[in-house]
């Protein structure tokens, strides 16, 4: 059961577990014909999908059932459709090389069904973006969303249905048993959320001898250099650290200050987001997820704020807490003053984690010495931390990410395999 985290007596929507095993069976059957498509044929659906959900009524319905923002939810909207035309083109782009010594030459071919696990907080853009490129490199896709996000997930597959074959492309919804039997009968696992989960993932997936893709979560630091714009950088992390109550992978967790009047400034940025109704298109930070995240949130130093939902107040600590070492999935992050960029490069990558590191300077020739030393996925200069640009590869290092990177031209590696063809006469 799903219910809206600004008004929990609303349920969203409760239905049953579905049949994972069973989707996979009937989305193979689909892939063997979608496979031999040609591209201008896989083109077409991803762009006929694409127009879908432009026209669609996601946007509200994400913010009914995660509470993400309004104007955040439109912007998630409008990514997904990038996405899906963005992929669309690459379903023509080239794949293989010629080697010299004869005709010898490589080729990729789909792996199969991807099975993808995916979030809560992105509940359109994570599944399209992983979707879209298994379909587009002729898999068949099945998707096994958080319980937190299932009507949007369903919703999706009813706006794809009829662009695609039937079977093709299907939602499973349903908690862990539903997952592991997803895990237990694709040919390749995409998975999104937790680092206990995302491990036991990876093991299951190593167990059987297929691929596996795991992005685990972050604790992202933002390094405040004393050359910095700062009243830039200030409104640039209050909102990484707090937009959508924090509850993003990629968001803010630790603010690492090269001297003094960082925390003023970062106070006031964080003072000024308007807290409220997600419907509000003035909200910056809506809701936590759930009651449980409000508790951790809470147990880490946070306070409640007004409103019948799970409201939690935006919260700078001090360092020397769990948050120095353990993700938080809402709007807390701490903040540290350190001597110099040495200690500050070394405070951020003292974490199991390695998802982005963002640095804040106006030296850009110094910057990219620091770049090499930030032990992360991502480094982002003069930028926030939160955001993703589907075109690039995505993913973290360490304990934030396992098996390669999403997105751009990575997924063409990640959902295809390579085969080696030499001809003689």
């Amino acid at each position: 059961m799903s219910t809206s985290p600004q008004a929990p007596d609303d349920v969203v929507i409760d239905v049953p577990e579905g049949d994972a095993v069973g989707a996979v069976t009937r989305a193979r059957a689909a892939q063997r014909e979608w496979a031999t498509t040609g591209p201008a044929v896989r083109a077409a659906a991803l762009d006929a999908m694409a127009d879908a959900v432009a026209g669609s009524d996601l946007a509200a319905l994400i913010v009914r059932e995660v509470g993400k923002p309004i104007t955040e939810a439109k912007g998630e909207v409008a990514r997904a459709v990038a996405i899906l035309r963005y992929y669309a083109q690459q379903a023509f782009d080239p794949i293989g090389e010629t080697y010299p010594g004869g005709l010898a030459f490589t080729v990729r071919r789909p792996r199969g069904v991807a099975g993808l696990i995916t979030p809560w907080n992105f509940p359109l853009a994570i599944p399209v973006w992983k979707a879209a490129p298994a379909l587009a490199f002729g898999n068949a896709a099945v998707i096994k969303p958080s319980p937190d996000a299932t009507a949007c997930a369903l919703r999706l597959a009813e706006l794809v249905e009829g662009h695609l074959p039937e079977g093709l492309f299907a939602v499973v919804p349903g908690g862990p048993d539903a997952g592991a039997a997803l895990v237990d009968s694709a040919d390749v696992v995409s998975f999104t959320g937790s680092g206990a989960v995302g491990r036991q993932v990876a093991v299951e997936a190593a167990a059987r001898g297929i691929p596996a893709q795991c992005e685990m979560g972050g604790l992202s630091a933002s390094i405040v250099l004393p050359d910095a714009d700062l009243e830039r950088a200030a409104a640039d992390i209050a909102y990484a650290a707090m937009g959508f109550a924090g509850q993003k992978c990629t968001a803010t967790k630790r603010v690492i200050a090269v001297g003094f009047g960082v925390r003023d400034a970062l106070m006031s940025a964080v003072t000024a987001l308007r807290i409220g109704d997600p419907n509000d298109p003035t909200t910056a930070v809506g809701p936590v997820i759930n009651a449980a995240a409000r508790d951790r949130v809470l147990a880490a130093g946070g306070s409640r704020a007004d409103g019948d939902g799970w409201f939690v107040r935006p919260t700078l600590v001090g360092p020397g807490t769990r948050l120095d070492r353990e993700e938080v999935f809402g709007p807390i992050a701490t903040i540290t003053e350190v001597a110099d960029v040495d200690a500050a490069i070394t405070l951020a990558n003292a974490t199991d984690y390695g998802l982005v590191t963002a640095l804040y300077t106006a030296d850009l020739e110094a910057a990219l010495t620091y770049v090499q030393r930030c032990e992360s996925g991502q480094v982002k200069v003069n930028m926030p931390t939160a955001g993703v640009d589907f075109h690039l590869p995505f993913g973290g290092e360490r304990g934030s990410g396992y098996g390669g990177k999403e997105q751009g031209k990575a997924a063409a590696g990640f959902y295809t395999l390579s085969r080696t063809v030499q001809v003689s006469q």
